[in-house]
Parts: structure tokens; sequence; C-alpha cells
């Protein structure tokens, strides 16, 4: 494949909002490729810095037709339906801003088609991040491949390609969500009987939180989401459950507390062998240190989790109530 070859039929879709400053990496992987699509739809949600003037300033090398459309007030969901809607082709590839491409990525995603036209494609993500705790807090909840079980992966829509038609079938992406809006668009995908291929080697490097109370306030969304949408009910009452035993354990018995710590040390080993698979990423001491902050994010995501997931509830049962 020469570096400005076309794939037909293809529209890469992605959101943006106040991207000013991941945009020119995000947009240079994507000109790196070495397959590119027909055309690019870019949905602003109402930056208030420059990304709109620089995506309308950009003139890929590649040739593809470019679509920037200001939207202001649009979230995700309702930006990536939108831009869905304005595309002009029928093999939709979506990923976000603030991501790095792989130089294959849009390749290795869209092989699949070649087979089967119909297919729903899941790609892979790794973790990256330009500070310490980027760096760690990426590498700490990002799983690795031999955690993946394709028959089960959800795919983040930084990485999952699907036809027009599957969008439509679905009812886009649900606007009524403010977070884990991919999530619920892919179980709405498998409830239709659909499986996703997955494209472990189409890869898009994403970037963590620069602090933990950045961190902090990502769970705390993604939890309120669970709760708005109503998922893993069992899995966030184990997770106030253990939390309340070790709490409980510490008051009344040392060895209790023992039991818990043992309990926590096996809970947060595969944060900190993610770490450990990762430590190439960390220059000299930082790799150690990485080690030992990998049970502090895990703790500080479980807080978040445990914070947010309440409001999400009460939300979505005052929601249910104003639609008897």
């Amino acid at each position: 494949m020469t570096a400005h070859e076309t794939k037909d039929n293809t529209s890469l879709i992605a959101t943006v909002l106040n991207e000013e400053r991941s945009l020119p990496a995000f947009l240079a992987s994507l000109e790196a490729q070495t397959l590119h699509p027909a055309e690019i739809v870019v949905v602003d949600g109402g930056s208030s810095d420059q990304t709109v003037q620089h995506l309308r300033a950009w003139a890929p090398s590649c040739g593809c037709r470019v679509i920037v459309h200001a939207a202001p007030g649009a979230g995700i969901s309702a930006g990536r339906n939108l831009a869905i809607a304005l595309a002009t082709n029928e093999q939709m590839v979506i990923t976000d801003a603030g991501t790095v491409q792989r130089s294959d990525w849009f390749a290795r995603l869209t092989e699949p088609w070649e087979h089967d036209p119909d297919a729903v494609i899941a790609g892979f993500f790794e973790p990256a991040g330009d500070t310490f705790w980027s760096r760690t807090i990426a590498a700490a909840i990002t799983p690795t491949r031999d955690e993946i079980d394709p028959r089960t992966f959800q795919p983040s829509s930084r990485s999952v390609a699907f036809p027009r038609g599957v969008w439509r079938e679905v009812e886009g992406y649900p606007e009524w969500l403010d977070y884990c809006e991919d999530l619920v668009f892919d179980l709405a995908i498998r409830e239709t009987g659909r499986q996703f291929t997955f494209a472990p080697d189409a890869i898009v490097a994403w970037v963590g939180r620069p602090n933990l109370r950045a961190f902090a306030k990502q769970y705390y969304r993604y939890a309120r989401g669970d709760g708005k949408a109503g998922l893993f009910p069992g899995r966030h009452r184990l997770r106030y459950g253990a939390y309340a035993f070790a709490l409980l354990a510490w008051w009344i018995s040392p060895w209790l507390f023992l039991i818990g710590a043992i309990g926590f040390a096996a809970y947060v080993r595969t944060s900190v062998r993610r770490v450990w698979a990762r430590r190439t990423m960390f220059r000299g001491s930082a790799a150690a240190a990485a080690l030992l902050a990998a049970p502090l994010v895990v703790v500080v995501g479980d807080a978040a989790k445990m914070a947010g997931y309440p409001p999400g509830v009460v939300w979505r049962r005052r929601r249910a109530r104003g639609n008897r």
C-alpha cells in the first residue's frame, strides 16, 4: 500500500471539544496512515479554544475529504450521531480526538471488511502519557492483550468500525447518556445477535488523565453513567461490600484486617502486573514508583466509582418515574 491509498466507501468519524493541544499529534497520526478513509467527518461540541479553526485549516496530504461541523452543546453521543448522519459513505470507522493511531491502524481495523462488508469490528488500544501520573494511570487501568476474550470484548469507540446499517438498527449512540455511551452502544449491537470481529493489531494510543484528581473525576462520571444505564449493579455492590468489610476488619480485629490486606493485594495484582508489563514506558526509578502507585490508582478509582454510582441510580429512577 502506498502512503496515499484510499479505501472507498469509508468515513472516519470523530468528535472534539477543546482539543487544541492534542490535535496536532492526532491529525499527524491520521496523515501517517498506510491506508486512508475516503472522508473524515469531525463534529465539535462547542470548543472555546482554536480547535475548530485548526481543523478547518487542515488539508491532509492524502486528499481525503474533510467535513468539520460545529454543534455547540452536543455531547459525545449526539456528536457521533451527527457526524455519521453527515457522512456520505456506508462504512463507519470511529475514533476519538486526544488519541494517536498507529500507522497501520486504519488498514488493520478495516481489513475484515475485505471478506465481510457487514462485519462489526473491534480494534484495540494501548496506554500512553506525557507525565508520570498520566502514564501510570493509563498503564494500570488498560487491559493487556492476554486479558482479552475476543468473544466478550466490548470495544471503546476510540477504535471501532461498523456499517451505517448497524448504527441505524440500534438507533445510534444513546444521547441520553453522557458517559459509558459506547458500552451501551456495544451492548445494543450484541442484542441484535451480532458478534464483534476482534482486530487486536488495530491499535490506538490513549493518554491517561494528568493526575489523580482528574482521574477520580473521570471514574466518577463513568460510574454515574453505569448508574444511569443500570449497568453492573452486582459489580458495584461487591465493591461497596469489599471496602465495608475492610473498614470493619480494621475496626474489630488486626487478624481480620490482615485477611483483608491479603485480599486487597490479590485484588490489585492485575493493575500492578499491567504496570510491570509496561515498565518500558518509564525511565529509571519511575518504573518502581509506578508499581508502588498502581494500588493507589485502584483505590482512587474505586472511591470515585462508589461516589458516582448512586447519583446515576437516582437519576435513572427519576427518569423512570417521569416516563410513566
